[in-house]
C-alpha cells in the first residue's frame, strides 16, 4: 500500500500472532493496491472483472467507502480524480484487523502503526497510557501536539508528508483550509475516513466533527493555528 507498518507488543513471544497480522497486511496488499496492476481493485477500476469477481472483503469497504461518503456530505469519495480507490480508508481498516489478530491471540497491550494512522489497544505498562506525537504539517521535525490513550484509533491527514494529495471533490481542487487534521475515535477504519474527509472540509470540519458520535479531532490551519473539538484533549506542543 505504499507505507511502512510497524509493530509494538508488549508481551512475550508474540512471534506467531504478530506473523498473522503481518500475513494479514500483505493480503490487503494483494487486493486492494492501486500500486499493484493486478490487484482486485486495480482490475475492478480498469473493469476487467466486476465486483461479483472480487474477493468478499471488496464489497464490504466499498459499502462503508459509501456509508462515509454520505455522512461526510460528499466531502469522501470512492473515486478520487474519477478512478476507484478506497485507499483513504482501506489502510485503517486493514490496521484495525491486525490489531484485532493481536487481541484475539491474547497480545492485548500493542499498538500497530500503519503510516502513521495508529491503533492503540491496552497499554504500554501498568497505569501507563501510549502517547502519540502528532507531527506538526509546517514545522519538519517537530510535534504539534501529544496524544495520549489505552484503546484508542488516531489518524491523520495533512500535507507533512504526501504534500497538498486530498483533493476537494466538490471542487476538484487540492484542499488548502487545513494543514493537517487528526481524528480519534475507537475505530481505525473509520478514523483514517474521517479525517481524510474533514481535512477536505477545511473550515467546515470542527462543527462536522463535533456532531459524530465517538469521535474527536485536533487541527493545525495553514497560519500555524490551532483548534480542536470539544472532547478532544491534547496536550499542544508550543
Amino acid at each position: 500500500m505504499g507505507t511502512v507498518f510497524s509493530f509494538d507488543v508488549r508481551a512475550a513471544g508474540p512471534g506467531p500472532c504478530v506473523a498473522e497480522a503481518v500475513a494479514w497486511l500483505h493480503h490487503v496488499d494483494e487486493v486492494f493496491s492501486t500500486y499493484r496492476p493486478d490487484s482486485p481493485v486495480s482490475r475492478l477500476a480498469r473493469g476487467e472483472i466486476t465486483l461479483a469477481g472480487c474477493p468478499g472483503e471488496v464489497a464490504d469497504v466499498l459499502r462503508l467507502c459509501e456509508s462515509v461518503a454520505l455522512v461526510s456530505r460528499g466531502y469522501f469519495t470512492l473515486r478520487p480524480g474519477g478512478r476507484l480507490d478506497p485507499s483513504a480508508l482501506v489502510k485503517g481498516w486493514a490496521v484495525e484487523r491486525a490489531s484485532a489478530i493481536l487481541r484475539e491471540a491474547g497480545a492485548s497491550d500493542h499498538c500497530v502503526n500503519g503510516g502513521g494512522d495508529i491503533r492503540l489497544s491496552g497499554s504500554p505498562a501498568p497505569g501507563r497510557s501510549w502517547r502519540v506525537g502528532v507531527a506538526h504539517p509546517l514545522r519538519p521535525g517537530e510535534l504539534a501536539a501529544v496524544v495520549s490513550g489505552t484503546d484508542l484509533a488516531v489518524a491523520t491527514s495533512g500535507t507533512a508528508e504526501r504534500g497538498a494529495h486530498v483533493v476537494d471533490p466538490h471542487t476538484g481542487r487540492p484542499a488548502t483550509g487545513l494543514a493537517s487534521v487528526t481524528v480519534a475515535g475507537p475505530d481505525l477504519a473509520l478514523a483514517d475516513a474521517y479525517a481524510t474527509s474533514a481535512f477536505a472540509m477545511g473550515a467546515a470540519a470542527r462543527d462536522w466533527v463535533e456532531g459524530l458520535h465517538g469521535y474527536e479531532a485536533f487541527a493545525v490551519t495553514p497560519s500555524g493555528a490551532t483548534w480542536h473539538t470539544s472532547g478532544f484533549h491534547p496536550r499542544v506542543m508550543a
